[in-house]
């Protein structure tokens, strides 16, 4: 491995975790932010990047014929900067097996719920619904099953009574940006892969639910 690790980032919105993932990068953490993208021009996190001096792109999706044709032209974009890891923050779009494949072991995704419960959209308003107990955020490898590839960290925290979505969504947003960018240096300093039998910590393959954390 290069002293540094080359990322790159894929946004849709406001990039408040890309924010975490630029302020994490510091003297011994070797992760490097290449380049962000977004399939939005008016996504804010573009204003983020900027600010931080990194190279941004857009890549508007509706200027393509298909998903494919889309993947295909992203793929080119991330390639130009030789990535050694790409994060999904918040980019809210579906990808084809064919990108997967491509980035496989080095594509990884940040999900609003503690996985495998609540895969897709709404989580908050579901765990809430589902009366559950505690909520949370995981990172993990992205795999052609959407939020179903092996979670390599999770932070918990517990749902209070009374608590909203938007208390609940403003608590776990703080725990995706403890755990999104310690993903991202575990990663960069080859601590964390994935393996056959799924994300591998210092060598040892974690549980399912990856490695804790409780906020």
């Amino acid at each position: 491995m290069s002293a540094s690790c080359n990322v790159v980032v894929l946004i849709s919105g406001s990039g408040s975790n890309l924010q975490a993932l630029i302020n994490s990068q510091s003297e011994g953490n070797p992760a490097r932010i290449r380049a962000v993208i977004a399939n939005r021009a008016d996504a804010f996190g573009l204003t983020r990047a900027q600010g931080a001096g990194i190279p941004t792109a857009v890549l508007d999706h509706k200027a393509f014929a298909g998903r494919e044709a889309f993947d295909a032209a992203l793929m080119q974009a991330i390639d130009a900067h030789a990535p050694d890891l790409v994060l999904l923050a918040g980019f809210m779009r579906i990808l084809t097996p064919g990108f997967v494949r491509h980035y496989q072991g080095r594509l990884l995704n940040i999900h609003p719920s503690l996985l495998p419960r609540h895969k897709g959209l709404d989580t908050h308003r579901r765990a809430l619904e589902a009366g559950d107990e505690e909520h949370g955020c995981s990172v993990h490898f992205v795999t052609e099953e959407l939020d179903g590839g092996p979670v390599a960290i999770q932070a918990s925290l517990a749902i209070k009574p009374g608590d909203n979505i938007d208390e609940l969504t403003h608590r776990v947003h703080a725990a995706e940006h403890q755990i999104y960018p310690l993903a991202m240096r575990w990663f960069a300093e080859g601590r964390l892969r994935l393996a056959e039998q799924g994300a591998m910590l210092d060598g040892t393959i974690l549980p399912a639910s990856g490695y804790q954390i409780r906020i």
